[in-house]
């Protein structure tokens, strides 16, 4: 009896300790650390909006960095976070007075005969009135189009001024009065926490143009500038400071992100420099086209207007087979208007066309199939970024990625390194489980179909990198949000 009794309590000893291992672990509660989230606002443009497939709609503005963050924050006493929602889950697109002022999200409608996806607008009529006023005030201050010093900009809600242009129709839908300030409707709300993304706009406008705009560099002047143009580093500098001092003013804590480069992103790296396929007799046909144009980069180096590079540059030739260069036009160049010849060369590795330029490149010029845009006929200059034009961006984002980084250091804020982020996506991609997430239109999963904004995937990833940024800074613990959860498009009809 006594052995028995031995081998039952040895028996109910291995079956506690398996119990004691075999248990689910209990995950500790998420913490705060030293940030109070009970009241967050955020501000920013179409990215802090929840934009995507160049529209917004209710189900894109659910799916924000804000709103996946706020429901993080909630975990820890954050309190209701307002958004100032379209009319429709679906659609997207404006109207004013009933007409339509912006388009319908693009979708994929289909394949085309070379099996590539027909993508373009919704079918249908938007249903969001701009004049239909919200009553805020609204957490989420994320205004597409808004560059940084709209932000500041007394009246960017005035329904008056939209025909001119002076004013924002996204904004003008929730601003609490036609005078107010982005700015003012953000502090009012005397938020403990916030984020700001801002900047992105005072460069893409320029660059999504192919560059038509002017850098306004050494321009404090806003009221001066054109809707394409580059914002001055100083002016930004001075507006991003205000921003964050005006932000700040009552103890809130925040993060920040700063500015990625648009060589990341698919609306400049889907279009190749060099899609044109010719037979040899067509490529003979354009060579001899060409070569007065030739004979007279000639003639500037002879009479010293050019140099031998450039001539070499500027020089137009095409071959048989799949890989012609287009044709561009290149304001860059010397002037060489004295002997009457065009600023023309064919485009390099280096030039980034835009994604709209795809449907255009090889269409006939009314009708007439010897005028073949990009070949016989180059490019304007907003189907192109030219080298030359990138590398003023870049020295523009730099200098603003520069004073985000300086500010948020001397004001204490959680600081997002987006520019890394998405450099890493366009650079390799990020793996995450069995997924991978990169920068390749639209099966890449991190872009949506305008190949300028985040896809549902692509702001959960960026959710996750504002939290790891508040970890890091203010000790919370706030988990990762599971990717693999968002779809990477939406579909034509949103259940």
């Amino acid at each position: 009896m006594i052995k028995n009794f031995k081998w039952l309590l040895l028996v109910s000893l291995t079956f506690a300790a398996c119990s004691k291992e075999d248990a689910t672990p209990v995950e500790a509660p998420v913490s705060p650390g030293s940030a109070d989230f009970s009241k967050y606002v955020s501000l920013g443009n179409s990215l802090t909006a929840g934009y995507s497939d160049g529209a917004l709609f209710k189900r894109g503005q659910e799916g924000s960095y804000p709103s996946l963050l706020s429901q993080q924050f909630a975990q820890v006493g954050g309190g209701a976070f307002n958004i100032p929602f379209c009319g429709d889950d679906n659609l997207g697109g404006l109207l004013a007075l009933g007409s339509t002022i912006q388009p319908t999200r693009l979708t994929i409608l289909g394949l085309l005969p070379n099996k590539k996806p027909n993508i373009g607008y919704l079918p249908g009529t938007p249903v969001t009135e701009v004049t239909n006023h919200l009553t805020g005030p609204f957490n989420n201050m994320g205004v597409p189009g808004a560059k940084s010093f709209h932000l500041v900009a007394p009246g960017y809600g005035n329904l008056a001024g939209l025909a001119a242009g002076l004013s924002n129709p996204y904004y003008a839908r929730f601003a609490s009065s036609p005078s107010s300030r982005i700015i003012d409707d953000a502090v009012v709300q005397n938020p403990t926490f916030f984020s700001l993304w801002i900047g992105n706009n005072d460069v893409l406008s320029y660059a999504t143009s192919g560059g038509i705009g002017v850098n306004q560099t050494g321009n404090i002047d806003p009221a001066t500038y054109g809707s394409n143009d580059i914002t001055d580093p100083a002016l930004f500098a001075n507006v991003y400071s205000g921003l964050v001092d005006a932000m700040t003013a009552n103890g809130a804590k925040g993060v920040v992100a700063n500015i990625p480069y648009v060589t990341t992103i698919p609306y400049f790296t889907t279009v190749p420099y060099n899609p044109v396929p010719l037979d040899a007799a067509t490529a003979g046909q354009l060579n001899s086209g060409y070569a007065a144009y030739n004979g007279g980069l000639a003639m500037a180096l002879n009479a010293g207007l050019i140099t031998a590079a450039e001539k070499a540059q500027r020089t137009i030739t095409f071959h048989e087979g799949l890989d012609n260069s287009v044709v561009m036009v290149d304001s860059y160049l010397t002037n060489l208007a004295v002997l009457g010849l065009p600023s023309y060369r064919q485009a390099k590795a280096s030039d980034l066309l835009v994604l709209t330029a795809q449907n255009f490149i090889g269409t006939y010029v009314g009708g007439n199939p010897q005028q073949v845009n990009g070949v016989s006929v180059p490019l304007a200059d907003n189907w192109v970024l030219s080298k030359d034009e990138i590398a003023e961006i870049k020295v523009a984002v730099d200098a603003y990625n520069a004073s985000i980084k300086s500010i948020a250091e001397a004001k204490g804020l959680a600081f997002v390194d987006a520019n890394a982020v998405m450099s890493q996506v366009f650079n390799g991609g990020i793996r995450f489980g069995n997924y991978h997430l990169s920068a390749s239109y639209v099966v890449g999963g991190a872009f949506s179909l305008d190949g300028v904004h985040p896809s549902a995937r692509g702001y959960a990833l960026i959710a996750n990198k504002f939290m790891e940024a508040i970890n890091a800074k203010y000790g919370s613990t706030f988990k990762p949000l599971d990717l693999a959860e968002y779809q990477i498009q939406f579909p034509a009809v949103i259940n």
